[in-house]
C-alpha cells in the first residue's frame, strides 16, 4: 500500500491546487466516505494519494492537465506493480484514477470510483473550494472578479475575448457539484459546503459593485 510519505514526494510544494496539502484532504475524506459505505478501503486509499500524481495547476491551467488523469493512472500502475499488487487491483485503483475527473466523460463505474471521484469534488467546494479556485486564478493570471456575459450566464459559453474569472468557474462547475455527486454522505456534506459557497458569491458579486 501507498504510504502518505511516499505520496508527499510526487506532489509539489508550490501548487496550491492540486499539491501535497489538497490529496491529504482527499485521502481522508475518501477514506470517511469507504467505511461508511462499506468501499473497499485499499483501493480506494491507493487511488486518492496516487489520483494527481501526474498533474500540476500551474502548467498551461487546466488545458494543461486534460490528460493528468491517463498519466496518473499510468504513473499508479508503475507504483503499484513494484508493490506487487496483482492486476486486477491495479485496474480498479486505475479506473479510479481516470474517472475522478469534472471534464471528462468517463463515468465512475465501481463503488470506490464514486468514492474518490466524490471526495475530489468535495474540495473543490466550500471554503476550501473557493480558496483553491482563487489561488488558481491569481497562479495563471485570470481575475479573481468579472462579470460574466449574458451568453456565459444562459449558455455557458464565453464571449470571444471573454476572461475566466473565479466567478466564472463558480457558476461553470462549482455550483454544479452538489448535483453530481453519488454517496448520500458526500451529498449531506455537499449541501452545507454548497450554501456556504453561493452565499460568498452573492457577497463578493455586491462588494463588487460597492453594494456592501
Amino acid at each position: 500500500m501507498p504510504t502518505i510519505e511516499q505520496a508527499r514526494a510526487w506532489y509539489p510544494d508550490n501548487d496550491p491546487v492540486h499539491g501535497f496539502d489538497h490529496v491529504l484532504r482527499v485521502t481522508h475524506m475518501a477514506e470517511r466516505l469507504a467505511e461508511a459505505e462499506g468501499a473497499d478501503l485499499e483501493i480506494v486509499r491507493a487511488a486518492a494519494l496516487l489520483h494527481d500524481a501526474e498533474g500540476s495547476a500551474t502548467e498551461g491551467g487546466d488545458e494543461g492537465r486534460v490528460d493528468h488523469h491517463e498519466a496518473s493512472a499510468a504513473f499508479a500502475r508503475g507504483v503499484l506493480l513494484e508493490e506487487g499488487w496483482p492486476e486486477e487491483r491495479i485496474a480498479a485503483v486505475q479506473h479510479c484514477i481516470r474517472a475522478h475527473r469534472f471534464r471528462d466523460d468517463t463515468e465512475p463505474q465501481s463503488l470506490e470510483a464514486k468514492i474518490l471521484f466524490d471526495a475530489d469534488k468535495l474540495d473543490v467546494i466550500g471554503a476550501i473550494g473557493i480558496a483553491r479556485t482563487i489561488a488558481f486564478d491569481v497562479v495563471i493570471g485570470q481575475p479573481i472578479y468579472a462579470q460574466p456575459s449574458r451568453r456565459f450566464l444562459q449558455q455557458g459559453e464565453k464571449e470571444p475575448g471573454e476572461v475566466h474569472s473565479s466567478v466564472h468557474e463558480f457558476i461553470f462547475k462549482l455550483s454544479k457539484i452538489k448535483d453530481l455527486l453519488h454517496t448520500p454522505q458526500a451529498r449531506a456534506i455537499a449541501a452545507k459546503r454548497h450554501s456556504f459557497m453561493v452565499e460568498f458569491f452573492e457577497r463578493l458579486e455586491s462588494e463588487m459593485r460597492g453594494e456592501k
